[in-house]
């Protein structure tokens, strides 16, 4: 028989206070008891869920009014389709930048002029200046007003702006005037500082971008000079504008074109021209000759340097008789090539290992080559214009990856026009721009700047191209760009009179790029022809969305 205190399955197993099991049932009323207590805190969790659920919409509700209402929309700027601003008695030069100045995410135009009194009633005199002298303007890219101008010391010799990019300097434009450097605040005007041009010095550009050679963790900036007989490098302070070390002669004459130019392994060499072709010469051994220790920061590239000369420790990019430029063919890319033109031949280098990429012959180059993608390879085409003489030119748009002929056109070759220009758009391709006039079914003897036309073309349809009429004024320089991160195409233009540094009236003007395209003509060029209307082709236009590089 089973003991009394034993449990069976009759009597469920109850654990006491001391976690012991027991055979005792629980009553009735614990087990009431128990029921309430677990209703109870039932309702008591559901209180709180309710509580949190009205809390978090209470949350929802305030942060959307906040957005509604109290914390405004961003404004997209409110652009003009075109504007123009004219200074009379005045002066300008080949000087055209393109930055934001204003901190609102649109570009606007940077551009110097000589006058007796700037555009917002500023004059020389009231600076303490010669009259006329120098002003430096910065001019919205919306509307064309005024951001800020600065006067300087005449006469105006050279500027460059972009030099606060990948940088820590304070400042973003140089400007060498009268006979002295002077680094200028692209954002509010101001002068960060100026100093007395280098003795016996007369730079050309572009300014050196270097990295920190004085240890005051600021970019400094390098200038090259050449003669007859002699090169020249010095060495600016970024943060102060003061000369770092030495100057350094180098024994070889008209070092024109030079660049600087960055290897994979992070070693920089300065790209200098010789009559003998395109050479590059470490960073590192300038800066030991101008300061001895300055070079300890720098790298070295020790594939570059096995081909140097032991003597001048010259590297060959490419040697030729006759190099008369040379560019980058990607400023964004990490180590881009570097195309060449020569007297007979345009050249693609490799930029890495200097290897030669292609080679296209050719009579004489008219202007600085520019880049755009004419296919969808992802590389970069280039645009040349050949002169073949009686007044005609043929633009021609090679191949990024072998050099070959994908385009071309003959023009006239009519005075005062700029180099092509080209902005790329979200389908992969760039829409291209350049200027002339299509030869007439009569001869013409002589084109003029009357006859001056500019033409848009459109890869897709690459048997048409779209002419519009263009300005009639003399043409300083002229600049296809973005004025907003991936929208509005547009194009400035900078006019003033015909003789370099003559008193006259000067204008620059902005055209949004698709202006022109309802008043352009449709010209049908080559034998393939095309099947789609006039109206189809401006409707392509019309429909393009534009992109960064």
């Amino acid at each position: 028989m089973e003991t009394a205190g034993s449990a069976t399955e009759g009597d469920p197993l109850k654990r006491g206070e001391d976690g012991a099991e027991t055979g005792t049932a629980p009553s009735a009323a614990e087990l009431k008891k128990k029921s309430c207590k677990e209703v109870l805190g039932f309702a008591k969790l559901t209180h709180w869920r309710t509580a949190v659920f009205f809390l978090s919409l209470f949350l929802c509700l305030t942060i959307v009014f906040a957005f509604s209402f109290i914390i405004p929309c961003p404004v997209r700027p409110q652009y003009l389709i075109s504007w123009n601003r004219t200074f009379s008695e005045a002066v300008t030069y080949d000087f055209l930048a393109i930055e934001d100045t204003s901190r609102d995410k649109v570009m606007d135009v940077l551009f110097v002029i000589k006058s007796t009194e700037g555009s917002q009633n500023n004059t020389c005199a009231d600076a303490g200046l010669p009259s006329p002298c120098v002003f430096v303007l910065a001019v919205d890219g919306t509307d064309g007003a005024t951001l800020w101008e600065h006067p300087l010391e005449p006469d105006f010799h050279w500027a460059q702006c972009g030099l606060d990019k990948d940088s820590s300097r304070t400042w973003d434009c140089l400007l060498s005037h009268s006979d002295r450097l002077t680094a200028v605040d692209k954002y509010t005007g101001d002068v960060r500082w100026w100093q007395p041009q280098p003795s016996g010095l007369h730079s050309t550009l572009p300014v050196l971008s270097v990295p920190d050679l004085d240890g005051d963790q600021v970019s400094d900036v390098a200038l090259v000079a050449s003669d007859n007989t002699q090169t020249q490098v010095v060495f600016l302070s970024g943060k102060k504008g003061v000369q770092i070390g030495s100057t350094v002669v180098l024994d070889f004459p008209e070092a024109t074109n030079h660049l600087l130019h960055c290897t994979t392994k992070g070693s920089h060499y300065v790209l200098l021209q010789k009559d003998t072709g395109l050479y590059g010469l470490a960073l590192w051994r300038i800066a030991a000759k101008a300061k001895a220790g300055m070079e300890t920061g720098l790298k070295k590239d020790t594939h570059w340097e096995k081909n140097a000369s032991p003597t001048s420790g010259l590297v060959p990019i490419y040697e030729s008789d006759s190099v008369k430029q040379v560019l980058r063919t990607g400023e964004t890319d990490d180590t881009p090539n570097l195309l060449l033109v020569t007297g007979k031949e345009v050249v693609l280098v490799d930029g890495k290992d200097l290897h030669l990429l292609w080679t296209f012959n050719t009579s004489s180059v008219l202007s600085q080559p520019s880049f755009g993608h004419f296919n969808k390879d992802d590389l970069l085409d280039v645009v040349v214009e050949e002169d073949v003489g009686n007044y005609t030119k043929r633009v021609i748009i090679l191949d990024g990856k072998s050099g070959g002929v994908l385009w071309e056109v003959k023009l006239l070759a009519t005075p005062n026009s700029p180099r092509p220009a080209s902005i790329h758009t979200t389908n992969s391709f760039s829409i291209f721009v350049f200027w002339g006039m299509m030869p007439p079914e009569t001869n013409l003897s002589v084109p003029s700047t009357s006859d001056r036309h500019s033409y848009m073309l459109h890869p897709v349809y690459s048997n048409v191209l779209l002419e519009s009429n263009s300005s009639m004024d003399h043409i300083i320089t002229f600049r296809a760009t973005l004025l907003e991160r991936g929208r509005h195409a547009a194009y400035i233009l900078l006019t003033g009179p015909r003789t370099e540094g003559a008193e006259g009236t000067v204008v620059l003007s902005k055209r949004k790029l698709k202006q022109d395209v309802p008043d352009s003509n449709v010209l049908r060029i080559g034998t393939g022809g095309s099947s789609e209307t006039n109206n189809d082709i401006k409707e392509a236009f019309n429909r393009l969305r534009f992109s960064d590089w």
